[in-house]
């Protein structure tokens, strides 16, 4: 069953919020679905009302088994679990470094998950290092949301290049836009210079709306509490698009 990450070296570009509301509709489209919070500041699990799991410190995350199966957690809706993080994971890449075989640990520690659930999703942190690769190497699917600026369009490129650098399949990755604003100049030149990249973006575009941001304060997907907005359709028609990659359409 496909893991797919959400991933960019960049903070702040809409990464999460992303992670949170295509776990929520998978699971609503009755995929038995699993969210991997990995992002020392825990927002995905802050999002699904749950607290860090303060008895998994990163190095015991990265030794898989039972130590992590304890930590799971339900959430508020049927078929989604989620493995919440803490402040611990900021040294994931140090720990790693210590490790034999440090760019497939990841894989190795999700493996057992791949039989018991449809969807794999990770909530990846921002930077780039040995947490990006295994990211990589684990991932069947890699989603990088991208402001449509100049300064986020280089960072995409940069990552690219890194993981070329590194003898690393780029093929598994698609970026999309997120955060968008027609009305800004910039962000429309982005937006049409995006359809004739190498790597071209997906077709969705999620906007720049209250209701994201508003996801701190309800503590739910934007399904849930917004679910005619632009912002909830934008992220139902990115799931449309997940499931199509997924099912190698």
């Amino acid at each position: 069953m496909p893991t797919v990450a959400l991933y960019n070296i960049k903070g702040g570009v809409g990464k999460t919020a992303a992670a949170v509301n295509l776990a929520y509709l998978a699971a609503c489209d009755g995929a038995q679905t699993i969210l991997f919070d990995l992002d020392p500041q825990g927002a995905a699990a802050f999002y699904f009302r749950i607290k860090p799991s303060r008895k998994l410190p990163g190095g015991k995350f990265l030794r898989g088994g039972r130590r992590i199966e304890k930590r799971i957690r339900g959430t508020d809706y049927e078929n989604l679990d989620l493995l919440p993080s803490n402040l611990s994971f900021r040294n994931l890449d140090t720990t790693l470094s210590k490790l034999k075989g440090p760019s497939k640990r990841l894989y190795r520690v999700l493996k057992p998950y791949r039989k018991s659930y449809d969807f794999i999703f990770l909530d990846c942190p921002p930077g780039i290092g040995l947490v990006s690769e295994n990211m990589l190497l684990a991932s069947d699917i890699v989603l990088v949301p991208c402001v449509p600026t100049t300064l986020s369009m280089r960072t995409y490129d940069q990552l690219v290049d890194f993981f070329q650098s590194k003898g690393r399949d780029v093929s598994r990755i698609y970026p999309f836009f997120a955060m968008v604003e027609k009305r800004k100049r910039m962000h429309s030149e982005q937006l049409k210079s995006g359809r004739n990249r190498e790597h071209r973006f997906l077709d969705t575009q999620i906007p720049y709306a209250s209701e994201v941001e508003r996801m701190g304060v309800h503590r739910e997907p934007v399904p849930c509490f917004a679910p005619g907005s632009p912002a909830a359709c934008a992220y139902q028609d990115l799931w449309h698009e997940l499931k199509a990659l997924a099912s190698g359409g």
